[in-house]
């Protein structure tokens, strides 16, 4: 018996060969069926990870902007939090289906992947349900309980379970994907994963830097999308100043949440230096073992050969080791079965150059409301933030394909090839229509009943509605 710990660089090959020795017997690969499992995970993920990134970040902007309104007194605040809550309830429910569409994904498409590790994650699934319970019980008393506090301090104070359970949400469940990236936490025995530690296993090595970029980019782009639906009303002539005060409120907090997703990026490249040497190599291109290793931005290769690159000096050993001259293991050092596809490059590119940009954008914004600089007003400048939304959203999901591929050819790194994870069914493709259609009117039907939603109720009439009970100023 032996333990797998990896804080070692290198898993033992005694495990690697015996894992795939022990499914050679149970099965043969069927390449159609992988391919579309694949295929459908990818789709299932990239679509739900736009509703999960909201579920975890809009929260913690609606106690935000209700702590502001209540602080400062100002109704604008508060009506900002209940318009959010009104369109957050709407992408919970979406969530719920595509979360649990990945849960029922995991046992039909991965059964393999579920029946060697399905003991070791069943704790941290079970948690991140338990999260999603708590947030939602909270977010139902506050919604019932909207006036019916004269102290609407303690209405706020359902805010705090709201928004600690979903960031909770995604803590759970990421450590399962950290996991995957670094097991550890058992004993492997003929094959089988034994003596299990689910502790262990949940506070593996990769699990602080990869729940801190989670929960931290939810929080960045959640604010730049509500952002950029800001500065899409001015655009559309809604000069009002609640929407002034919403795009104010969400660049601010957009800009805390870019540069802290910056410092704890830096980390994540510490961590797979050391753990995940391989992905490094693959993202950046580098493919000889050297010191004072430069970072590769953008170019092209032709055969092997990097062109058109930007190479910034020193920059990938400063990222690895924090030492310019430290340094880097390249692809040299690694089997070429085991090295992650090379467009995972380009996938660290956008998430990196829309990352800086968005630092850059919100930046330049808190300066021009300090300074009154009167261009940030301008309609080209605000275009700049409505852009910035989607771009957020595409960053996730550039990082989250980055970190998937990336793991590549490992389900389990170190102990299950993902097609040794995979179904042998012949029916995966139908699965992959039948899904795809679901997700296709998921997105129309949010759309949809979101637009209707605020545009039947606009910001001008609620305002009045409002000091019409309390018997005050509309504006």
């Amino acid at each position: 018996m032996a333990c797998v710990w990896c804080s070692d660089n290198h898993v033992n090959f005694n495990f690697r060969e015996n894992i795939r020795f022990v499914k050679e017997e149970k099965l043969l690969v069927n390449e159609e069926a992988l391919f579309f499992s694949r295929i459908l995970t990818e789709l299932t993920l990239s679509f739900h990870i736009i509703y999960a990134t909201i579920g975890v970040g809009i929260p913690l902007m609606i106690m935000i902007a209700q702590w502001v309104g209540i602080k400062k007194n100002d109704e604008h605040y508060i009506l900002l939090a209940r318009r959010w809550t009104r369109g957050f309830v709407i992408t919970v429910a979406v969530g719920v289906v595509t979360g649990t569409a990945i849960g029922l994904q995991l046992s039909l498409l991965w059964p393999n992947f579920m029946e060697l590790a399905g003991n070791v994650i069943a704790l941290p699934l079970f948690m991140e349900t338990f999260a999603f319970f708590f947030e939602a019980i909270f977010l139902g008393i506050y919604l019932y309980t909207w006036d019916r506090f004269e102290n609407q301090r303690k209405h706020l104070l359902l805010l705090i379970p709201v928004a600690v359970g979903a960031s909770f949400s995604a803590v759970f469940i990421t450590m399962v994907n950290a996991f995957m990236n670094a097991p550890q936490g058992f004993e492997l025995v003929d094959g089988q994963l034994v003596n299990v530690n689910p502790i262990v296993a949940m506070f593996n090595p990769a699990m602080p830097t990869k729940v801190a970029h989670v929960v931290v980019t939810a929080y960045m782009t959640s604010a730049f999308v509500l952002a950029s639906i800001a500065a899409f009303r001015l655009l559309k002539g809604s000069n009002h100043i609640y929407h002034k005060k919403a795009l104010s409120l969400t660049m601010k907090l957009g800009l805390i949440f870019s540069i802290a997703a910056a410092i704890i990026g830096d980390f994540s490249g510490k961590y797979l230096a050391e753990y995940q040497p391989e992905k490094l190599a693959a993202a950046e291109w580098h493919f000889e073992t050297e010191g004072k290793a430069p970072l590769i931005m953008y170019g092209v290769l032709d055969d092997g050969e990097v062109k058109y690159a930007i190479k910034l000096p020193f920059a990938l050993s400063v990222l690895a080791h924090n030492d310019p001259t430290a340094e880097v293991l390249g692809l040299d050092k690694f089997p070429e079965d085991e090295i992650p596809p090379l467009y995972i490059h380009y996938l660290f590119d956008i998430m990196v150059t829309i990352g800086v940009w968005m630092v850059v954008l919100s930046f330049v914004f808190w300066i021009g409301m300090k300074r009154r600089w009167p261009f940030i007003h301008k309609k080209w400048f605000r275009w700049l933030i409505v852009l910035g939304g989607p771009l957020s959203i595409l960053a996730i999901e550039a990082g989250w394909w980055m970190a998937e591929v990336g793991r590549q050819p490992w389900v389990l790194r170190g102990l299950m090839r993902t097609a040794d994870g995979a179904t042998s069914s012949n029916h995966v493709d139908i699965m992959l229509v039948l899904f795809a259609g679901l997700y296709i009117v998921l997105a129309i039907g949010t759309i949809v009943i979101l637009s209707r939603m605020f545009r039947k109720n606009p910001v001008e009439r609620e305002l009045e509605d409002r000091a019409a009970e309390k018997g005050g100023d509309p504006r």
